[in-house]
């Protein structure tokens, strides 16, 4: 089985288009049809998910995703993690918790937010285990292991998680990366970023600040991702260089 990273999800928070058919300033075509932001790497046999979006269920079944072993969060907001619910089919195929990993932040919301998942409630036993991130993990299955290396981002008024996963970054919501941890993000094969729309955001890059930071650690290539309904993929992509490209739902690379 090859080495795969797969987008599930490119779309900020609302998707698009939004509940009410609104798509802004996006021509009607398939590569501007986004769910919320997700994503999916296939070490060998090892399956893992990074947050589970609303449209988590879809996002699976499109891209054929029958096996999980393990989940990162890169924070606690609705948009990366209300499709939690859904992955309790995965704990009655394992016959064993679903472990998930994330800041210490993040894990404390979720066991708030999410309790049924974690703690045994009305009946129903938990089918996640909850493990704090702080630095390095390796998650392994049989011969196949992930290197993965987390590390905070600025997210408006909290932080959210980057990962490093082999030689791909995935920092899908940051307005500002802390200096000390820009060093993790040079000489990276892929780096995929928060680009949300033209405009200044308080809690995500916008096209400029996506591309200064692309500009300053220089990846072999770059995937702009949470892109909202005034950032066309035809558009982009006719305007950006070759090593740059706009993410849509199901792209996918090896590695």
């Amino acid at each position: 089985m090859s080495n795969k990273f797969t987008i599930l999800g490119c779309g900020s928070s609302l998707g698009s288009p939004w509940i009410t058919n609104y798509i802004g300033k996006l021509k009607r075509n398939t590569k501007n049809t986004r769910s919320r932001c997700c994503a999916h790497i296939q070490k060998g046999d090892l399956s893992v998910l990074i947050d589970t979006s609303p449209d988590i269920r879809n996002q699976l079944l499109t891209n054929k995703i029958s096996k999980l072993d393990a989940i990162l969060y890169t924070h606690e907001h609705a948009d990366q993690t209300s499709g939690i619910f859904e992955i309790r089919p995965f704990y009655w195929k394992n016959k064993k918790k679903i472990p998930v990993y994330g800041s210490k932040r993040t894990i404390n919301e979720l066991k708030k937010k999410y309790t049924f998942c974690f703690k045994e409630k009305h009946g129903y036993k938990p089918i996640m285990k909850a493990n704090i991130l702080s630095g390095n993990l390796i998650l392994k299955k049989k011969n196949n292991f992930l290197k993965i290396k987390s590390f905070n981002v600025f997210h408006g008024m909290i932080k959210a998680t980057g990962f490093i996963i082999d030689k791909i970054g995935y920092i899908s919501d940051c307005n500002k990366i802390p200096k000390k941890n820009l060093k993790y993000l040079f000489n990276l094969d892929y780096l995929i970023i928060d680009c949300l729309r033209k405009e200044k955001h308080p809690s995500h890059f916008n096209y400029e600040d996506a591309m200064d930071l692309i500009n300053l650690v220089n990846p072999k290539k770059s995937i702009l991702t949470n892109l909202h309904v005034d950032l066309d993929y035809h558009k982009l992509k006719k305007q950006l260089p070759k090593n740059i490209i706009p993410a849509f739902d199901g792209l996918s690379f090896k590695f």
